[in-house]
């Protein structure tokens, strides 16, 4: 990586983080569609609170509770102690957490220390992340596998971005014949290979060709939370790119939909929910919409700023709000919420 690529790289870096920090960027006009279901209250739940259990088995491992810290950010100096703050409260609740994008990794691996975290989290499960563009810009079995060695992970998220990169200067947009690049991945790799979008959603079309592929796992990551299209609007020097970033400030797949579409488009396949996700009981809704797991970014992103205890309070909260609101439709457990017939649809939805 040259001295050039090397600063744009940390300049990019920078400005994504401190936007996502200090500017809304939320979708305009889109939410995740999950307010438009409600769980039917059970004033007789017939079980007790303190035997609501919400662990699961996810990839090989045992959750205290099915949430994962989404990635976010890594390659940058000001991430290492973000990603540390993230993966303490990951390892003290027992949670699984994936780091940002370790693209950088390949040609600058002293990069490493933003990203690891296994000495403050040597049992979560753990995802190493690259762009599965990537794939098509000469990275392939061997690259992936450093970088999942580099952090010691169980498995590698490949994210999805196309509307990232049409949108951001010089941006990787060539997309043709990707999905073999990425069946190959799955099928040399020795570790769980999970896609997912940034934002935007996937469809039932892509996610039966994504298992076709031979994915371990999809990741929704569905419209109604941060949207990367305004914060690359935000950092556009390019007046025509700016201009085009703002007609998608609503663009995707909400998340509630984009769950139900995964799951007739890769049924049997493991499914995590993210895009938009703020609070327990909207966890609890995708479960019971059929998500195994489900993603946080946003919120501890800015949590993981001020310290691992300040990103603790905030997950504290998050599994108590899932774990009363199991209770209060008489759900034990995960595989109960999962299977409840006490999620509707509000009237005219």
């Amino acid at each position: 990586m040259s001295l050039n690529q090397d600063y744009s790289h940390y300049q990019r870096k920078l400005e994504h983080l401190e936007i996502a920090l200090k500017q809304k960027v939320d979708c305009k006009g889109m939410t995740t569609g999950l307010e438009k279901y409600y769980f039917i209250h059970r004033a007789t739940p017939e079980i007790d609170l303190s035997s609501v259990d919400l662990s699961i088995k996810l990839f090989g491992k045992r959750l205290l509770a099915p949430v994962l810290i989404s990635p976010m950010v890594g390659g940058i100096p000001e991430a290492a102690q973000i990603n540390r703050n993230l993966a303490t409260a990951a390892q003290k609740l027992g949670l699984a957490m994936g780091v940002g994008s370790e693209r950088c990794l390949v040609d600058t691996p002293d990069l490493a220390h933003t990203y690891r975290v296994r000495d403050v989290a040597p049992d979560i499960l753990l995802f190493a992340n690259l762009g599965a563009i990537q794939l098509n810009y000469g990275y392939g079995v061997e690259e992936c596998l450093k970088l999942v060695h580099l952090i010691e992970a169980d498995g590698l998220i490949l994210h999805l971005n196309p509307l990232q990169e049409a949108l951001q200067e010089g941006g990787n947009t060539g997309f043709a014949g990707l999905l073999a690049r990425i069946k190959t991945i799955c099928e040399e790799l020795p570790v769980p290979v999970v896609v997912k979008e940034v934002g935007y959603g996937i469809s039932e079309e892509v996610a039966r060709k994504l298992k076709g592929a031979g994915v371990s796992g999809i990741d929704v990551s569905g419209a109604g939370g941060t949207s990367w299209s305004e914060i690359e609007t935000r950092r556009a020097r390019d007046e025509l790119l700016k201009r085009t970033g703002e007609f998608f400030r609503g663009w995707g797949i909400p998340t509630a939909e984009s769950l139900l579409m995964v799951q007739k488009g890769a049924p049997g396949l493991p499914v995590i929910a993210s895009g938009g996700i703020r609070n327990g009981i909207e966890i609890a809704k995708a479960i019971a919409l059929g998500a195994d797991a489900a993603g946080i970014a946003g919120p501890l992103l800015k949590a993981a700023v001020k310290s691992d205890s300040a990103v603790v309070d905030y997950l504290v909260t998050v599994i108590q709000t899932l774990k009363t609101a199991m209770f209060c439709i008489g759900a034990a457990s995960i595989r109960e919420l999962k299977h409840t017939p006490y999620l509707q649809k509000l009237q005219g939805e």
